[in-house]
């Protein structure tokens, strides 16, 4: 059979930054291939070469046997090849239809594409309702727009890049479906994730990027997702480690808290109640747009909140500000990378001072910035934690998605905070990156931290967190202990199903 899509010594560099070098694979018809690499491996340069959106300095590609460089995605999508991104690319204020629309270079009158969007959705099991408002859809359903935008292009080659990152255990399992009906039909696919038990499942085969280069391949269900991991980051990986102790006194409690979103199209808060004791890991699971961000912003003090709804350590912190709370020992990352938890063209070292002034005495008399002290910061975060950089000079938009994370969640956690708030830890982050932000997380709490992961990764809570709640429309379900409970009950718990934990103890 000859190959969909064939690549050959392609190579991409930017000043001082080589992001591909002579990569050589191929991808089959039919065939759901696999782009494994840790976070600056070349990935996402890589596939934007092959949607048109960057131009390669040497190498070749074809399809279907002809030569194929496309200037632009139109080009890209007009040759058969379209692409779901990790970031959804939707107007929430216009309707599936209007949606699906504009990404059509001609699309057909509107009652025409309503028919065919309903049709194309029932027959890949991915339902969807042409009218309804985007602004309304959860996570998965908008994540089927994208998906049904593309079918409607009849492409050849799908790209999908962390396309389960928003989804449940139960929408995965749709989505898996829809993948391997698409690759019976003849559609290639190239799926890049971070998730190797989901790669060992679903994939064909693999292609290993390390630094930029292609470092192996193999067959994805010959191997463990341990040996997988290796191959991408070239040594071996262990699992994070609980150091035992004892749990102390309450230093987060949240009574009561309900909060109108002023997000749009967000989530208001209803009725949150928990408490965290010093030493204690509590993993809130939910599906993006539940209120996870509206629940950072109310714990971080950018929302303020009515008296008695957050203490910090036993004080009300409800009118307190971020830097105030940040004085009680509160620290927090946003899901957000660029924008909210980094400004992207300030450098390491500026972001490094924006949240560490206070903390780490970065603030001189009169308010002068000590940026001698500010730059030994940023190294230090970047070497802690292995934050592949030229150093705290370069600017935070330059850092690969990775990266920028273990940055923002490292600048955090090395301020000693007694209480962590986190959305997201590992978002978008590679298995040895994950493991060590996870270990970092569990040693603060080992020296004394409460620590909150607001987490969408079900196997990343199951492995650190002593208890357990899962946030749906706004509500929190009861925290319970962590241990004995399975991913299929969380994936229920995580879609509103939160009378389960009451059924589950009076088994």
């Amino acid at each position: 059979m000859s190959d969909l899509l064939r690549i050959e010594g392609l190579g991409k560099t930017y000043p001082g930054v080589v992001a591909n070098a002579d990569v050589s694979f191929a991808i089959r018809p039919g065939e759901i291939h696999a782009l494994l690499g840790e976070n600056g491996a070349g990935k996402s340069t890589l596939v934007k070469m092959i949607y048109g959106l960057v131009r390669p300095d040497t190498g070749r590609m074809t399809l279907h046997a002809q030569a194929y460089a496309p200037t632009e995605p139109r080009a890209a999508r007009a040759s058969g090849v379209a692409m779901v991104f990790q970031h959804f690319n939707l107007f929430e204020a216009l309707t599936v239809a209007e949606n699906v629309a504009l990404g059509m270079e001609n699309p057909p009158p509107m009652k025409t594409l309503s028919a065919r969007i309903a049709q194309v959705s029932g027959d890949y099991g991915l339902p969807l309702d042409p009218a309804r408002r985007v602004g309304d859809l959860s996570a998965g359903e908008r994540q089927r727009v994208e998906i049904i935008r593309c079918l409607l292009q009849s492409p050849r080659l799908l790209i999908m890049d962390e396309p389960t990152s928003v989804l449940t255990p139960q929408e995965v399992a749709i989505l898996f479906a829809t993948l391997r009906k698409l690759a019976a039909e003849g559609v290639s696919i190239l799926y890049i994730s971070h998730k190797l038990e989901e790669i060992r499942s679903l994939c064909d085969g693999a292609t290993i990027l390390r630094r930029g280069r292609v470092v192996a391949s193999c067959t994805p269900r010959d191997k463990t997702a341990g040996e997988l991991a290796e191959m991408m980051v070239g040594s071996a990986l262990s699992a994070p480690a609980r150091q035992p102790g004892a749990k102390g006194d309450v230093a987060l409690e949240v009574a009561g808290l309900s909060l109108a979103s002023p997000i749009a199209f967000g989530t208001a808060l209803k009725d949150i109640r928990f408490a965290v004791r010093k030493g204690e890991v509590l993993g809130i699971a939910g599906v993006a747009g539940n209120g996870q961000d509206e629940l950072l912003l109310a714990l971080s003090g950018e929302l303020r909140t009515a008296p008695g709804m957050v203490r910090i350590g036993g004080k009300d912190a409800g009118a307190l500000r971020p830097t105030q709370r940040r004085a009680l020992g509160l620290v927090a990352a946003p899901e957000e990378r660029l924008g909210h938890a980094a400004a992207p063209d300030m450098t390491l070292t500026e972001n490094a001072l924006l949240s560490g002034a206070l903390r780490r005495g970065l603030l001189g008399r009169g308010g002068f910035l000590r940026w001698g002290q500010a730059k030994d910061f940023a190294s230090e975060i970047i070497a802690s934690f292995d934050v592949r950089t030229p150093g705290p000079g370069a600017a935070a938009r330059s850092l690969s998605g990775g990266n920028l994370q273990k940055f923002v969640v490292g600048r955090e956690l090395l301020q000693s905070p007694s209480v962590v708030v986190v959305n997201q830890p590992t978002w978008g982050v590679d298995a040895s990156a994950a493991a060590s932000i996870r270990q970092a997380l569990l040693d603060r709490a080992a020296q004394g931290a409460a620590v909150v992961v607001i987490s969408q990764d079900l196997d990343e809570l199951l492995e650190i967190s002593d208890s357990f709640a899962a946030l749906n429309g706004g509500r929190l379900s009861a925290p319970r202990p962590a241990q004995g409970l399975t991913v299929e009950e969380i994936g229920l718990m995580m879609g509103g199903a939160h009378g389960m934990e009451v059924a589950h103890a009076s088994a």
